[in-house]
């Protein structure tokens, strides 16, 4: 199956693919590809904020998602773990990153007013493919837990954010200071 027919399958919910990228080990980079298209269609929807805004939105998908699949990792596996639990972290980012298919079509952010609407739509697919992902890849039964584990690890992930976005404006204001 060719990495396009994979990521309409992704899109589509197959279980049955994430099922089946969990258990391939090389389907990590295509995993990875995934969220590269994805976050370049958001930067393109988002061209407006400019090239800086696209490069800025590439890179923090990809921190993202390995932060993102590692705290899915931890919480569905040592907080919330199902008996029949097991996982490690190369399925978490590989289910993860195919659950960032639907994503592609932020490219149509770029479209005044309708943009923003496809835009929230495509997260909210994406979200859901993600809870998808989650609940394939830590094996649960359980479609509920796999909304508590994501849940738990997007206010964690916040948390994280929040924070490192204050060290950073501290920072940019220290330099600013010490140079101006």
């Amino acid at each position: 199956m060719s990495l396009v027919q994979k990521m309409i399958s992704a899109a589509a919910l197959d279980v049955n693919l994430y099922e089946s990228v969990e258990a391939d080990q090389n389907a990590t980079t295509q995993a990875m590809t995934v969220v590269i298209i994805s976050s370049l269609a958001a930067g393109i929807g988002a061209i407006r904020s400019g090239l800086l805004g696209v490069v800025v939105a590439v890179v923090g998908a990809l921190i993202g998602w390995v932060i993102w699949s590692f705290l899915c990792y931890f919480i569905g596996t040592k907080i919330l773990p199902e008996e029949t639990t097991d996982a490690d972290l190369g399925q978490l980012l590989r289910t993860t990153g195919f659950a960032q298919a639907p994503g592609v079509l932020r490219i149509f952010g770029i479209i005044p007013f309708i943009g923003v609407l496809i835009s929230l739509l495509s997260a909210i697919w994406m979200l859901v493919a993600t809870v998808i992902a989650v609940r394939q890849a830590l094996d649960y039964k359980s479609t509920l837990r796999a909304v508590g584990v994501c849940l738990i690890g997007f206010v964690v992930y916040m948390v994280f954010a929040v924070v490192l976005g204050l060290v950073m404006a501290v920072g940019a204001g220290a330099v600013s200071a010490v140079t101006g």
